[in-house]
């Protein structure tokens, strides 16, 4: 048993928001409520944690990411930091120098962002041979949509100037030459990222470690988005080594084809579907409509400011094949939707095939979620609380990328980008995310954005869809917890859930609205075991 006391508990529960002593015992909430009253509960030999003013409240719950990508992104040179061509040539080739002796297949940087390169255009492959035109080289864009490789890389893939484009993806093209520039969007980097082999073939030790940097950040319940049946096994490895010691759920994605069917998609995880097993569980599927709005890739139904309008993944028949798939099997749908084209082409599914039951059928429970909803537009937020579907919001897309959404969709839907408040207004339950490894699972960040709306270029976008603190808090616990069918037993502080906690050194709800992406987390809690510590 230990008893926290003597510090500002959030419980997240809308009728006591805070209480003054929580009781845990044998992994699960005994109390939380007033101190007097949790006195009497209180065993002799007790462990006692002063909380010395600090904060206490329920562990963070990713709402989408990719916890398996995340064990290969560790792998990659960081690229975040670079500002210019030359910043992305001299981390490359620092990284081959620091690793003299060693023998590289290929060489995979990670995160460079074109919006934010003094170029203000994507590298070429000419750039990246300046890194090595011996061996292959690779670098994935921070939307994980686009990738560009050098010369070695587009030979090792047969790319040349008469591969045909595939559907869903663009090779992009010298409009003189017709020759490949380097730059592979959405389905046509697979073409290069097949080449890389082992490199995705992430290990045990990999996962550990990324389990680590969502540990760190308070993130106890983390999702492994676009999972399938070969890293369900890896992480189903370490789960059932013990080594798994936070919850991921996974989503394997779904195909019309015959690989990822779910038969193929469930085999050898029966035990696994909806029910954690040490710690793992699958809990539905996952399809991908488009690509990402900072790359304008996501399919829109109006252009972009350029006169283009992003594209489709997949035609308007294989998106209701896979909606029906999935409602035949009683399964959670978890549906990748930047641009509003493909938020209408998966509204336009699922009500057409919702509308094959009847209305007291258990498929009208299945708690379907749009993940990411950048540009969704009020009317599809109309249907989408109709339907009962959910909302996952990258919202720190405001502050990463919000100065580029202005520039790229203009003042009106720029402003609109990542519509929370007006999901929330329409009783829509909302969660937030942070695409892990796209961005780190900060989560006071992403509340912080949510709350204040603030780009890197300091000006607010869209103040109309700020919301209160509390409302943040929410999307990354309780609302979260909703998402995965867990609202009973996580996501808030009530007697009977697991004790998921996570200590802050202040408190969100008492710091001004801007310092709150300053908080820091002090100690992560999983079922009453410390897991993190912060060193002060």
């Amino acid at each position: 048993m230990k008893v926290y006391f003597n510090g500002p508990i959030v419980t997240m529960e809308d009728d006591h928001p805070q209480a003054e002593m929580l009781i845990e015992d044998g992994g699960k909430i005994l109390f939380v409520g007033d101190a007097a009253e949790g006195e009497a509960l209180i065993a002799p030999d007790a462990e006692r944690v002063d909380l010395a003013g600090r904060t206490l409240m329920p562990a963070f719950i990713d709402g989408h990411g990719h916890f398996s990508h995340t064990g290969f992104f560790l792998k990659t040179v960081f690229l975040q930091s670079a500002e210019s061509y030359d910043d992305i040539v001299r981390l490359m080739r620092d990284y081959l120098d620091a690793h003299q002796g060693e023998t590289f297949k290929w060489l995979v940087g990670m995160g460079y962002d074109h919006n934010f390169l003094k170029e203000d255009a994507h590298p070429t492959k000419e750039v990246l041979d300046r890194v090595s035109t011996e061996i292959p080289v690779v670098a994935l864009h921070a939307s994980m949509h686009m990738c560009v490789a050098n010369s070695k890389m587009l030979a090792l893939a047969g790319i040349n100037r008469d591969t045909p484009d595939i559907p869903g993806g663009v090779i992009a093209r010298d409009p003189a030459t017709g020759e490949p520039t380097g730059l592979l969007e959405e389905m046509a980097m697979h073409l290069v990222l097949a080449q890389l082999g082992d490199f995705f073939a992430t290990t045990p030790e990999d996962l550990v470690k990324a389990q680590s940097l969502y540990i760190e950040n308070g993130v106890l319940t983390v999702q492994d988005g676009a999972s399938n049946p070969e890293t369900n096994a890896l992480v189903r490895g370490i789960a059932d080594a013990h080594k798994l010691v936070c919850d991921v759920v996974s989503y394997p994605c779904l195909s019309v084809g015959d690989d990822l069917t779910p038969a193929a998609l469930k085999k050898g995880f029966e035990d696994c579907l909806g029910t954690y097993q040490n710690h793992f569980k699958i809990g539905g599927y996952k399809i991908v409509l488009d690509g990402s709005p900072q790359c304008k890739t996501a399919w829109l139904s109006e252009p972009y400011t350029d006169g283009e309008n992003g594209y489709p993944w997949l035609t308007d028949a294989q998106v209701q094949e896979c909606v029906d798939i999935a409602l035949d099997d009683g399964m959670q749908l978890l549906t990748h939707c930047n641009g509003d084209a493909s938020g209408d082409q998966l509204l336009d599914a699922y009500e057409k095939s919702i509308a094959r039951f009847g209305p007291d059928a258990p498929q009208h429970k299945l708690r379907p979620v749009m993940i990411h909803c950048q540009t969704a537009r009020d009317d599809q937020l109309d249907r989408m609380a109709k339907l009962g579907m959910l909302a996952s919001i990258f919202v720190a897309h405001v502050n990463y990328w919000g100065d580029v959404h202005k520039k790229n969709l203009g003042e009106t839907r720029g402003a609109h980008i990542s519509p929370v408040k007006a999901a929330l207004d329409r009783g829509i339950v909302v969660n937030f995310h942070t695409d892990t490894p796209v961005v780190t699972p900060d989560m006071l960040h992403t509340v912080w954005t949510a709350v204040n709306r603030q780009t890197r270029g300091g000006e607010i976008l869209g103040a109309d869809q700020c919301v209160s603190v509390w409302d943040a808090l929410k999307a990354i616990t309780i609302g979260a917890a909703y998402s995965y069918f867990e609202e009973d037993s996580k996501g808030s502080l009530a007697p009977g859930k697991l004790a998921d906690l996570v200590i802050l050194d202040k408190n969100p709800l008492a710091v001004d609205k801007q310092a709150i992406k300053d908080i820091q987390v002090l100690a992560s809690i999983k079922e009453g075991q410390t897991l993190y510590e912060k060193a002060v």
